[in-house]
C-alpha cells in the first residue's frame, strides 16, 4: 500500500512518518530527495550551476544553499526556475522508489513524505493521502516557539502553504495532532490495525 503523507507546516508531519517508519512502513522523504539531487556528481546540480552560475558552489563543489536560497527566495521567477530544474528530478526518484519498494516488500507500507503534496498536485500517485492536521492557531504557536519566529514570520510561513483546513478536507485519512503525543499515536496504531499492518 503506497500512501502520500502530508500536513502543515509544524503539525507534527515528521513525528508521524518516524512513527510509521518504527512500526516498519518504508519511507521515502521529499526533502532527502531533493538534497540528493543537489550532491556533486548530479546532473540536477550542473543544470542548477548552468542556469544560476558557479557563485551557487562552495570551494569543494558542494551547493552553497544560502547563497541559492537569497537567489531564489527573493525572485519569485528565480524560484520557478529552480523548481523546473528540480521538481522532475525529485518526482522520478520518488516514484522509481516506490515502485522498487511495492515490487519487493508487497506487504509494507510505504509512505511518501511530501511537505507540498496538494500544492504539487501530487495526490494522483497515492492509494489514499494522510494529513497531519493541528489547527492554524496550534499551528502558529508550534512554530513560534519551534523555530523562535516572530508572529509575522510564522505567519508568512503558514500563508506560503495551503490552508490546512482545505487539506484536511481533502486528506483520506486525518490525523488530528492537537493533542497528546499518546493520542495520536493511537489514531495511527488504529490505522494500521485497520490496514492490516500491525
Amino acid at each position: 500500500m503506497n500512501i502520500g503523507l502530508t500536513g502543515g507546516i509544524a503539525t507534527g508531519k515528521s513525528s508521524v512518518s518516524a512513527y510509521l517508519a518504527s512500526k516498519g512502513a518504508l519511507l521515502i522523504d521529499a526533502d532527502v530527495i531533493a538534497r540528493e539531487v543537489m550532491l556533486p556528481g548530479h546532473p540536477v546540480l550542473a543544470a542548477a550551476v548552468q542556469r544560476f552560475g558557479q557563485a551557487i558552489l562552495n570551494e569543494d563543489g558542494t551547493l552553497d544553499r544560502k547563497k541559492l536560497g537569497s537567489i531564489v527566495f527573493q525572485h519569485p521567477e528565480e524560484r520557478k526556475a529552480l523548481e523546473a530544474i528540480t521538481h522532475p528530478a525529485i518526482r522520478k526518484e520518488m516514484r522509481e522508489r516506490a515502485a522498487a519498494y511495492e515490487l519487493n516488500h508487497p506487504d509494507k507500507l510505504v509512505v511518501s513524505d511530501i511537505p507540498l503534496l496538494y500544492e504539487s498536485g501530487l495526490e494522483e500517485g497515492f492509494t489514499e493521502v494522510m494529513v497531519v492536521y493541528v489547527p492554524r492557531a496550534v499551528q502558529l504557536e508550534r512554530l513560534m516557539s519551534r523555530d523562535l519566529m516572530t508572529r509575522a514570520d510564522a505567519e508568512a510561513r503558514i500563508a506560503a502553504q495551503m490552508d490546512i483546513e482545505r487539506k484536511k478536507k481533502r486528506a483520506d485519512i486525518v490525523i488530528d495532532n492537537s493533542g497528546s503525543w499518546a493520542q495520536t499515536e493511537r489514531q495511527l496504531e488504529s490505522f494500521l490495525t485497520h490496514k492490516g499492518l500491525l
